[in-house]
């Protein structure tokens, strides 16, 4: 497999989920078409105010998430690899005039440095992106190159924890059962039509997924210059990726009975501010 394979596998995919989430329940935009775009709650808990300040947002999808900090006050750049996302995201900012704001760069992940100058404040990185690359390392590089001294990263990811577990390998109780080692160490190549937030097929489901461990994450993350401020392990997760989750008052699918393992995770690094 060469990287133009896995690349253009997952951008053919992408392109094609760009017009089904814009349909689909989870992605609704009624509360940013109305000024008042929300996070999710994790997000609204950790993330702080964001007025006045630079930030990027890296894979962006088409940018519902962007606009929102945009909203906010910040100045925000979205980079995504898929042409259609990048399409709507500048159609979407011109709808809600917030062109001022927010601006969309089409660039695969790694490529963003060849193609934006700037640093940021913040680099936002949120749920379901770091999956779909396989070099960690050159991410947190990417990552560390575009914050500022004083600077920092916010993410919040799915546990890797959790994509050990399958619906369809699961058990009698309904509990997912194991699927792929923790540690597999190798891309995962999967051809469904399946999409997470909507009951319609994609005709191009192949796709390539890797796991990253969360020691491996961290560990990148530091190597690159950067310093944890903290790391925090939760139980829920903003879509219901097992049958068997629930969903709680807030929006957010939890384990029905025992904190069974990690639903996702968020952190803050930071780059030294210069002396």
């Amino acid at each position: 497999m060469t990287e133009a394979d896995w690349r253009d596998a997952n951008r053919a995919n992408w392109d094609e989920r760009v017009d089904l989430h814009l349909e689909a329940e989870s992605y609704d935009l009624a509360p940013l078409r109305s000024g008042n775009g929300k996070l999710t709650p994790i997000e609204e808990a950790e993330i702080g105010p964001v007025n006045g300040l630079h930030i990027l947002h890296l894979q962006c999808h088409f940018g519902r998430d962007t606009l929102t900090l945009a909203q906010r006050g910040a100045t925000v750049v979205g980079v995504d690899f898929s042409p259609r996302a990048i399409t709507v995201a500048r159609s979407l900012a011109e709808e809600l005039s917030l062109t001022d704001r927010a601006r969309f760069i089409e660039a695969d992940l790694y490529d963003a440095p060849k193609v934006l100058e700037d640093v940021f404040d913040l680099v936002f990185v949120n749920l379901g992106a770091i999956c779909w690359l396989p070099d960690i390392r050159r991410w947190a590089e990417v990552v560390a190159h575009f914050i500022k001294p004083g600077g920092a990263l916010y993410q919040i990811e799915g546990h890797p924890c959790a994509s050990v577990f399958e619906n369809q390998k699961g058990m009698p109780d309904g509990m997912p059962g194991y699927d792929i080692p923790y540690f597999v160490g190798k891309a995962l190549y999967f051809d469904n039509p399946g999409d997470y937030a909507s009951t319609k097929s994609l005709r191009n489901g192949a796709r390539y997924e890797w796991i990253h461990p969360l020691g491996e994450i961290v560990t990148s993350l530091i190597k690159a210059g950067l310093t944890l401020r903290w790391l925090h392990e939760h139980d829920s997760l903003a879509f219901k990726r097992f049958d068997v989750l629930v969903k709680g008052a807030n929006g957010m699918y939890r384990w029905p009975d025992q904190q069974w393992l990690p639903l996702s995770f968020s952190l803050r690094a930071e780059r030294p501010a210069a002396s």
